[in-house]
């Protein structure tokens, strides 16, 4: 395993030398913070794109995001001496925001039920595989792929553009609630939220991105199909906010648990696509939730 990732790590210098050397002088050495700033541009760029660009456009990228986070997370967990299945897990992950987008909640248990049968066929088979394993390539399919199908859900209730707007909104909630949070706690942070999980977060950033979640929820009441009171926008932004914190904790317990200081290294400055989605997981399907159960956008369930 170490010889393994002296080998990408041998591989990541390369490349990052051959890129170097075509950089041109004035954007050579940049600080963490430009480093940051241009990979989170990228990143913000392609999402927005991709939202407002369409249905299809939108399940497309959601399957690429799946598809990187969980071959993120199954990467961390073999370092946590588990062998989960990966190309199950992985291709499952993918299936899900297709299956949603297709078929609806159905398509979601078809996956499931056909992940579940290839997962036992792989654990009577393949006699080094443990429960633990078969628990861990789920939970890890189930955790990238399903929890990301609340943004199909909110999509396909409402005609376009109308579907892709409140689909950014949610997103826009998440990054505010992230971004709120980094300032207030930064600077004013004293009484630590989660000290063992992630000693950096505090109670004041909490409550700060408490703050930036609710006013991005708030402005979803304007959009045209959404049947949402200012009472209700501030408590699902609230509820979605705490979500979202509790999926960032998640996350970094798995890489606490596993040795990891970034899920992966596909986004400079920012770590691997996994340590920008993770608050994404529980806020999106936590938003889909509260919206058909409160009425708020009109999906058939089944």
């Amino acid at each position: 395993m170490q010889e393994k990732r002296e080998t990408r790590q041998q591989q990541r210098d390369r490349l990052k030398r051959k890129a170097l050397e075509k950089t041109p002088k004035k954007l050579k050495n940049p600080s963490d913070l430009q480093v940051r700033f241009r990979t989170g541009a990228v990143y913000t760029a392609v999402t927005v794109l991709c939202v407002l660009a369409g249905d299809i456009p939108m399940v497309l990228m959601l399957m690429a995001v799946a598809g990187i986070c969980a071959g993120e997370f199954f990467y961390m967990l073999r370092s946590d001496a588990k062998l989960p299945n990966e190309m199950l897990g992985i291709i499952a992950a993918v299936l899900y925001p297709l299956s949603v987008y297709l078929a609806g909640l159905v398509g979601a248990l078809l996956v499931n039920l056909a992940l579940l049968l290839a997962l036992l066929v792989w654990y009577v088979f393949w006699l080094r595989a443990r429960i633990p394993d078969v628990g861990v390539s789920f939970f890890g399919a189930a955790y990238t792929g399903l929890l990301l199908c609340g943004l199909i859900v909110i999509r396909v209730s409402l005609p376009d553009p109308w579907g892709g707007v409140a689909v950014l909104l949610l997103f826009l909630s998440v990054w505010a609630n992230d971004a709120f949070a980094y300032l207030v706690g930064s600077k004013i942070g004293r009484h630590k939220l989660a000290p063992r999980t992630s000693p950096k977060k505090s109670w004041e950033g909490f409550f700060a991105g408490l703050v930036g979640s609710v006013l991005f929820w708030c402005l979803m009441t304007l959009v045209p199909g959404v049947t949402m009171s200012i009472v209700q926008a501030v408590v699902f932004g609230i509820l979605s906010g705490c979500m979202g914190v509790l999926g960032d904790l998640a996350e970094s317990r798995i890489k606490r648990n596993s040795g990891f200081k970034d899920s992966g290294t596909i986004m400079p400055g920012h770590g691997g696509l996994l340590d920008r989605s993770d608050s994404l997981f529980l806020t999106s399907i936590t938003a889909a939730i509260l919206m058909v159960a409160g009425g708020c956008i009109p999906y058939a369930v089944f």
